[in-house]
Parts: C-alpha cells; structure tokens; sequence
C-alpha cells in the first residue's frame, strides 16, 4: 500500500505553476528570466480596493469566521452584478463565494460529478479542468476547436460529443489559454444544443472585464438556459486581485446548496477581509478596471505585431483576456545543438534554457501544437522576451 493515495497520483501538476516555479529557480540562480508563463495581471489592486481592506481591518469587525457561502451584503452585490451586468436572474442564494474561482469549480465538479460521468470540455481548456474532473471521478471529454476558428468549438462538435454518460459541459470566454471570445450567435447555437437536456453548462467567465469584442455574453443569460448554467467568475483577473483569492457562483438553488456543503467541510468561508474588498470591487469605481484593459488591448497589438514576425509561428487575433497561443509544430524535429524538438514541452524548456523565456507548453491546455505566452507584462520585456525567442528559434535546423 502506498503513503499517496491513487486519486492524486494520478493527477497532474498544474503546468503554469510548474513552469513559474523552473523560472523562478533560474532567476534564484542569477539568470535574466523573463517570465510570460503565469496569467497573473501586473497591475497593483486599485487603491480604492485596497482602501476598503484596511478599512475592514479597522473596523474590527471582521476577524470571526465568515459564512460559509460568503457574507450576506457581498452575495446581495454578487447577485445584482450578475442581474443587472450580465442577464442572468439571480438572488443571493445563488451565489457561492469562494477562495477563487479554482476552488469555485472544485465545488462543482465534487457536487454533480457520479463515477463515470462524462464532462465536456471544450479546447484548448484551462489547465485544471480535467484534472478537477477527473478527481471527482468523473471523465473529461475534450471537444478541440482550431486556429482557423479562433480555437472555438461549434454546437456541431458539441452535439457530437454528447452522450448518455454526459452530465455538463464547460468552457471559458474570454478563454485561457488562448483569448477567444464566443459571440451571442455561437453560443446561442450551443444553447440550442443543449436546452431541454439534463447537461449542465459552467461557464467560466472570469476573464470578462478583459474583452476587446465590445460585448461580453453569458449564456445563462439565455432563458432556456438559466435552470442549466452555472457561471463562474472572481476578481482575480479584471481587478489585479489574483493574491486576494476570491471567487464566486450563480448556480441554480440545489447546486448552490451542494457547494456550501462542500466547502463547510474543506474550507469553511472565504477570507474575510478579501471579501470586504471583493464587495468594493464589484461596487465602487470600475476606471481603474477599464484602463488595465485598455492597456492590455494596447499590449495585444504590440505582441500580435511582434509574432507574425517569427518565421514557423501560426498567430491569430485573440479578442479577450491577455494572452497568445501560437501553433509552433513547424519546429517539431528540429535541433540545436544537444536539443531536439520533438513537443511544444521541448520548445518551451528550449527557449527557458536558451532563451531565458519561460512560456507554458500547450499539452497543459489539451493543443500539445501550441504554447501559451502571457503578454500580463511590461512593454520593455515583452519586446526583449519575442526578441529572444526570435533568436532562439533560429537557431533551430
């Protein structure tokens, strides 16, 4: 018998945390690493936010346990903001706070997951989605979109990978790993898909302030499917809050009930004065939020510019959140040197060793063709980090 259990055995480690940590460690040794493997904003949280933290602190009012699903006036605000910003009906027993939106969907998979279930997932995918899927006993179904559509996959697909084992489907928009956003109409379609089944739809939305469409679209905003959605979201990104761990649900009433549960015996409520600055967040002035994305959106040009530039580098457009994902399989059989080339693994620790770049490999995301490069960072060194790569890859034959 084994001191680790089978369950975590066989779960892998989070690849965007595993490449932070060898740049981390190079850096530790006094190499120039410039990192664009965590999506991490470079933002400091709004002054305002932190304002309001301090504020609880002071207060004194603030240090007991908080309530499980999170503090009765932050649910209320939670659930306006999906209301009123979002078209999804909700009341504050819909809502779950979290510490993050990862813990968010541990709840849910823990809670609709039997054995054997089936879960759509929609790829390229965050990392942790399968890995959470499967922990719940449940089985990850990846449904791939490609390139030449922006890497979004179509109600067709989906309809495909339906099954009697199905139980739900997820997806992220803006996406992560690769910055697509579904419009109304494709996921109107997937909607159509889906209504009038028993599949649950978890929408991870918590890229959403991170938008370059104009528009950004729930579709638990879809009356068919508002008795089928749960939506994720959090602060982390749209309000550089990623340290403060907080995340959040709308879920219909007995899913929302099955997360409480879940969470009274994991983890109990959220920190208590990250929630208090939560609820500034979500209800005090949104500028700071809109400048970060029009920086972001501002940085997306400069990288998509820089890109197109690599010779074996297939680039689009991503239209949210802040990053690239780029086809790199041209390279696959080259070498350098002691290095060969044979997966976007290779190429990521090439370019870490060589180039003193760390980027995320795209077998994380379920697209071992691709890498994923955060551009969450400074104009100086995302012009320095695409210079290196360019010199790096060619050097490969």
């Amino acid at each position: 018998m084994g001191l680790i259990s089978q369950r975590l055995e066989a779960m892998e480690e989070s690849a965007t945390i595993a490449m932070a940590q060898k740049a981390r460690e190079l850096k530790s040794q006094g190499v120039d690493v410039i990192s664009l493997s965590l999506g991490e904003p470079d933002f400091k949280t709004p002054d305002h936010i932190q304002k309001a933290a301090k504020e609880a602190i002071d207060s004194g009012n603030y240090f007991a346990y908080p309530p499980v699903p999170g503090y009765p006036d932050l649910r209320e605000a939670i659930a306006e903001k999906f209301t009123n910003e979002n078209g999804i009906p909700s009341k504050a027993a819909n809502v779950v706070v979290s510490t993050g939106a990862k813990q968010s969907l541990a709840n849910i998979f823990m809670s609709i997951i039997d054995p054997g279930d089936e879960v759509i997932v929609l790829s390229p995918y965050w990392v942790s989605y399968a890995d959470l899927i499967q922990v719940a006993e449940g089985t990850p179904v990846l449904v791939k979109g490609t390139i030449e559509n922006d890497f979004k996959a179509t109600a067709k697909q989906v309809a495909e990978a339906i099954t009697p084992k199905t139980k739900a489907l997820i997806y992220s928009s803006p996406c992560n790993p690769t910055g697509s956003v579904f419009t109304y109409d494709e996921l109107k379609e997937i909607a159509g898909v889906l209504k009038g089944t028993d599949i649950i739809v978890i929408a991870d939305e918590i890229y959403e302030h991170i938008n370059f469409t104009g528009k950004h679209v729930s579709i638990g905003s879809f009356p068919e499917m508002q008795n089928q959605t749960i939506t994720v979201n959090g602060v982390a990104k749209g309000f550089a809050m990623t340290g403060w761990r907080i995340g959040y649900i709308n879920a219909p009433l007995p899913i929302a009930k099955a997360c409480t549960k879940i969470q009274g015996q994991f983890t109990s409520g959220a920190n208590s004065i990250a929630q208090r600055a939560t609820l500034a967040a979500l209800t005090q002035d949104m500028e700071p939020t809109k400048k970060m994305a029009a920086e972001y959106l501002r940085r997306r040009e400069l990288v998509h510019n820089l890109l197109v530039e690599i010779p074996g580098f297939k680039v689009n457009m991503p239209t949210g959140a802040f990053y690239f994902f780029p086809e790199i399989a041209s390279y696959f059989g080259t070498s350098y040197g002691d290095y060969k080339i044979e997966t976007a693994d290779d190429l990521c620790m090439y370019l870490l060793n060589e180039a003193h770049v760390s980027l995320v490999t795209g077998q994380a995301f379920g697209s071992p063709e691709c890498v994923r490069l955060s551009y969450a960072a400074s104009e100086k060194d995302l012009k320095e980090a695409i210079q290196r790569i360019k010199v790096a890859v060619a050097k490969l034959s």
